[in-house]
């Protein structure tokens, strides 16, 4: 479905042009017929995605998928669609300036091309320090968001100091219900009366950190309040709904700037404390927020599946609305800046849970949702469920824009698993306010790979291979990108076939590792070795990648093999 969608891609993570005209990244007229599809192989949830300059990898960030003793999974792939593991984990549980205990949720990471420093934000639960930063120590949900440094994207990063960021958002207008509630905090007043005798002010809980690096020079970090201690009256429904929000602050560049990478990042000084008043709990300083998108400023129906669940689970559940895992894109469209923010909605677990998208002229707003959200949302037809919380990607060649997000294959599945869809921009579907709409190809069938990942070449770790009868020999092979990045050929999305040109003189066998083979000498002669680039399909059967115009020819490398007479 293309919709006369076309993107240009301009030099910076953060910006895309919106027009009519593609990047050209590679000789006009390239192709090759390489495909994927989303086989949802990895572990993942709340991924995020960064291309690292240096090396040319993509790497993912999820919150499970780890081994014992790291927090976070790292991942990384050449191309955006085929990956492998990257590290045992990116932050080591035993971490000597760890202040969190649970919960480690959503990391996000960022490259400084300057001090060659990467920055791992993520949020974490510290129920040590919730009287402390909180100001109750029964406060159920006491979520910070931590940084860490590393000079490898892959890890290990530690964090940079024993406590998270300095930065104490406080909600001065809020009843605190919860402290007129029954001990299991699930079962809010029933009267908004009744609620607005509750004492003013609390302390809110941070989750799923998003820092945003504007084309002026800003910086900015969007997070979601959690929804603990955030009952909002329904005038709808006439009852207090739980709801997490979507929220943002303003950063000084002195984290980013130090090149020892041992500055925590600090809110910048129009927020702090900016929130200081009377009554409340005793606690740390008061600072400021911007609110970016909630439920009752742009109300839409597909976020209330979770609205009833206290009724529905016999009083497990609370009833709840949910705004988080944002990621945020800056555009420009006919001389207009534009910010397309994505969040998703709903509990996880619900077949409800899908992304939308809201949009705005100034990255703190205000925000106006999509009238066609959600953009992703469960697909039977595809075996996809619940996905949601990803970022965006671009394709190695900037000129296409891809959505890197968890789901699931099947709806009794717990396992939240990676994904990689596309996106596009619409010039001739225009939303209310004049923006080029987004939409979504979601797709577990057979899709192109991204643009700029071909020509593919293959190289040896050896050239002419000479052997004895009987004997063997092995050389590696690798399978490059335009960019000399090397695929995951431990994936099985991308295989190598190889064969001896005559088994009579020497045979050949591809190890489990998928890029080593073993060359057996038999007689005395010359063979080749040759070897070919494969993909798996959907359908489960391999086919060979051909690229190249006007003759189309097979991704291949011939090598040669010489068998020599038997020593005597």
């Amino acid at each position: 479905m293309r919709r006369g969608s076309l993107l240009l891609i301009v030099a910076t993570s953060a910006t895309l042009l919106i027009g009519a005209g593609t990047a050209a990244a590679r000789p006009v007229g390239f192709h090759a017929d390489a495909t994927y599809f989303n086989n949802a192989a990895f572990a993942a949830a709340d991924p995020y995605v960064m291309r690292d300059p240096r090396s040319g990898f993509y790497y993912a960030y999820s919150t499970e998928g780890a081994d014992d003793g790291y927090y976070f999974a790292v991942y990384r792939s050449a191309d955006l669609v085929t990956w492998e593991k990257a590290a045992p984990g990116a932050l080591p549980v035993n971490d000597p300036n760890q202040w969190g205990n649970t919960w480690f949720w959503a990391p996000e990471t960022y490259y400084n091309p300057r001090t060659h420093l990467y920055f791992l934000f993520y949020a974490a639960r510290s129920d040590a320090n919730a009287q402390a930063w909180f100001g109750y120590a029964n406060f159920e949900e006491p979520c910070k968001i931590g940084v860490a440094v590393s000079r490898s994207p892959a890890g290990p990063f530690h964090n940079i100091a024993n406590h998270p960021i300095d930065y104490n958002p406080y909600d001065p207008s809020y009843h605190d219900v919860n402290l007129i509630m029954g001990p299991d905090q699930k079962k809010p007043p029933a009267t908004l009366q009744q609620g607005e005798t509750a004492p003013l002010g609390t302390y809110i809980p941070m989750i799923d950190p998003d820092v945003f690096f504007d084309s002026s020079g800003h910086v900015y970090l969007y997070y979601s309040r959690n929804a603990y201690r955030n009952w909002v009256w329904d005038y709808d429904l006439g009852k207090y709904i739980e709801e997490s929000n979507i929220y943002a602050v303003g950063l000084t560049k002195d984290w980013w700037n130090d090149p020892t990478g041992r500055t925590m990042p600090t809110i910048a000084p129009q927020y702090r404390g900016t929130n200081a008043g009377p009554g409340g709990p005793a606690g740390p300083r008061r600072d400021g927020w911007v609110r970016i998108l909630d439920y009752d400023h742009d109300k839409q129906s597909w976020e209330n599946a979770d609205v009833n669940d206290y009724a529905l689970t016999g009083g497990q559940n609370k009833d709840r609305r949910w705004e988080e895992g944002s990621s945020i894109l800056e555009t420009h469209f006919n001389g207009r800046t534009r910010y397309y923010l994505t969040y998703s909605a709903n509990n996880w677990q619900t077949p409800q849970y899908g992304v939308g998208y809201a949009v705005s002229s100034t990255p703190l707003g205000p925000f106006h949702k999509s009238p066609t959200n959600p953009i992703f949302r469960a697909n039977p037809a595809i075996g996809e469920w619940s996905p949601g919380h990803g970022s965006f990607a671009f394709s190695p060649d900037g000129a296409q824009l891809y959505y890197v997000h968890h789901g699931r294959p099947s709806p009794d599945d717990s396992q939240r698993r990676l994904y990689t869809d596309r996106l596009q921009f619409s010039l001739s579907q225009l939303d209310p306010w004049g923006n080029p709409e987004l939409y979504a190809d979601e797709a577990t069938s057979d899709r192109p790979v991204p643009s700029g990942v071909a020509p593919y070449r293959i190289s040896a770790s050896r050239g002419v291979m000479s052997l004895r009868p009987g004997s063997t020999r092995t050389v590696s092979f690798r399978v490059l990108s335009a960019d000399g990045v090397p695929l995951a050929l431990g994936n099985p999305l991308n295989r190598l076939r190889v064969r001896s040109s005559d088994s009579r003189v020497a045979t050949a066998s591809l190890d489990a590792n998928g890029a080593t083979v073993t060359v057996t000498g038999y007689s005395r002669g010359h063979a080749g070795l040759i070897v070919v680039y494969q993909r798996l399909l959907a359908d489960g059967m391999y086919k060979d990648v051909h690229q190249g115009r006007p003759h189309v020819e097979t991704v291949s490398l011939r090598l040669q093999i010489r068998v020599a007479r038997r020593s005597p």
